[in-house]
């Protein structure tokens, strides 16, 4: 089968939302389809938003390929006869983050009007496709609660699991992502003023800006907390995310409202270490089962510094809840294989 990937990007921003596109191509060639993708720039900002949209309706590609397959909005926007989405988010600042600092339009008629075209506009759009998927229930639940479209979770993998590996349970807590506000690894720095044993904490990447990273070094020094919390302000390669997690106690990640479980936490399963996180933070709890594959705790220092000081003494406990992190994603059934089957049949 001839296939299109299609998905937007912002530009100089690698996460999640490039990787399962790059990935996905890799494994459908694997299959045995023909595939090209593309990217689009996209920035969600109002006074081109529809102007952008308008661009990618624009596209087509149906004379070029047996199947579309959008990802990223607005992506869902191109035309073609067998369009699948695997929708992995909304414009969230115009849908579930409306009544929140993130809104970027003012919630007046015209600010609710801009609102509602959009959302007319993605249901329309979103309703063309023959099937939609979701990376998680958290988004599938928001496309039937704001468009009155049902959609199947179909949980992304990660790329070459097997190359991640367990050498032991030692004393530090690793973080891998971006470090963003929402991300919340400030919480954990906070936590650490907290903990009664020597739990360490180490987190790992860098931000959109400097304001944030500069918060959390300025709090890790006013409390001289640098022999407690390594902080590797940098992008982290592949090759040296294994060798963070491989010896590493545990892994925490407590995004707020996540739209999906996030990558670190199925790469702690494969690393059979079990995940920290809070119960406020959305797609992850899909995933996480307190007391069985990871925490659960309230997004309060004091809860987390509790949390990291058990996962230290209890190494019983969290060694079991490594191990059942790893079948956790077997039962799941977070492979490959599913999505192919999926996206093509």
């Amino acid at each position: 089968m001839k296939i299109v990937i299609a998905s937007s990007f912002v530009p100089f921003v690698h996460g999640g939302g490039r990787f399962i596109v790059d990935w996905l191509e890799l494994k459908l060639r694997e299959h045995g389809h023909q595939v090209e993708r593309f990217f689009l720039p996209f920035i969600d900002r109002p006074e081109d938003l529809f102007d952008q949209i308008l661009a990618f309706r624009l596209i087509d590609v149906s004379s070029a390929c047996d199947r579309l397959i959008a990802i990223r909005p607005p992506a869902h926007v191109l035309p073609h006869p067998n369009k699948v989405l695997w929708f992995i988010h909304h414009i969230r600042s115009l849908y579930d983050l409306w009544d929140s600092p993130y809104r970027f339009v003012p919630d007046n008629p015209s600010g609710r009007a801009f609102r509602s075209a959009l959302i007319d506009l993605d249901t329309r759009t979103i309703l063309e496709a023959q099937r939609v998927f979701t990376n998680s229930q958290v988004v599938a639940t928001r496309l039937q609660h704001f468009n009155g479209i049902a959609a199947k979770p179909l949980y992304p993998p990660i790329l070459a699991p097997e190359r991640f590996r367990h050498d032991r349970y030692g004393e530090e807590i690793v973080v891998i992502c971006r470090i963003e506000p929402h991300k919340r690894q400030s919480l954990l720095v906070e936590a650490m003023r907290y903990v009664k044993t020597p739990v360490k904490l180490r987190l790992c990447g860098t931000s959109m800006g400097s304001v944030h990273l500069d918060e959390i070094a300025a709090t890790i020094a006013k409390y001289e907390m640098q022999s407690k919390v390594i902080f590797e302000n940098r992008w982290i390669s592949e090759e040296e995310k294994v060798e963070r997690l491989a010896p590493a106690l545990a892994v925490a990640y407590l995004p707020q409202d996540e739209d999906s479980y996030g990558y670190c936490s199925l790469e702690a399963g494969h690393a059979r270490k079990c995940v920290l996180t809070t119960n406020d933070s959305g797609g992850v709890l899909e995933l996480v089962k307190d007391g069985v594959n990871g925490l659960i705790v309230p997004p309060d220092p004091l809860a987390l510094a509790e949390a990291m000081d058990q996962l230290f003494v209890d190494r019983a406990l969290t060694a079991r809840m490594g191990e059942a992190n790893r079948r956790r994603i077997t039962e799941m059934a977070i492979d490959w294989t599913t999505v192919v089957d999926s996206l093509t049949s």
